[in-house]
């Protein structure tokens, strides 16, 4: 199944993401990393997130990890928007802390390192195979029927009798 197709729910995001729930719903909130698939409408409903969704996730965590600032960082997630889906695997993303810059060459990297100044890099491409390879052993869902879909993880066997009973 295509993963545009298929959502997660938050705490399947949170897991593949490596944040918690609360740092999960405060970036829905204040619209850092809002569910593409389905915002909550009230109290009861379950937000929804996309594969990209998840992948921006994890490198608002990192960046967040490396000391990047709030506001740097909504500018950064602001561009990821902007660009397509498959774009992001290509992509490195370099910060010196003050500001994230966007290189899709080795060329641009150098260019930057030459600086002199220290800076670190997220390799967009190694991100997203992390979040797939942790989604593959997580729960999503269907987005058009909502049907649970079972991670490949082998220990889930009741999960997977229950979704072929249904």
């Amino acid at each position: 199944m295509a993963s545009e197709e298929i959502g997660y729910r938050g705490p399947t995001a949170c897991a593949a993401a490596g944040i918690t729930y609360r740092q999960l719903d405060y970036w829905a909130r204040t619209g850092l990393v809002e569910p593409s698939v389905r915002p909550a409408h009230g109290s009861g409903t379950q937000r929804l997130y996309s594969f990209r969704d998840v992948v921006v996730l994890k490198i608002v965590k990192r960046f967040l990890d490396t000391g990047v600032s709030l506001q740097n960082i909504r500018t950064a997630v602001q561009h990821l928007r902007e660009r397509g889906f498959r774009d992001l695997e290509r992509m490195t993303l370099m910060s010196d802390g003050a500001t994230v810059y966007e290189c899709t060459s080795p060329d641009e990297v150098h260019a930057l390192l030459q600086g002199g100044q220290g800076i670190f890099g997220i390799a967009v491409g190694v991100v997203w195979r992390d979040v797939e390879s942790a989604l593959s052993q997580l729960h999503g869902e269907r987005i058009d029927t909502g049907e649970t879909l079972v991670g490949h993880n082998p220990a889930d066997e009741l999960a997977r009798r229950r979704n072929r009973a249904v």
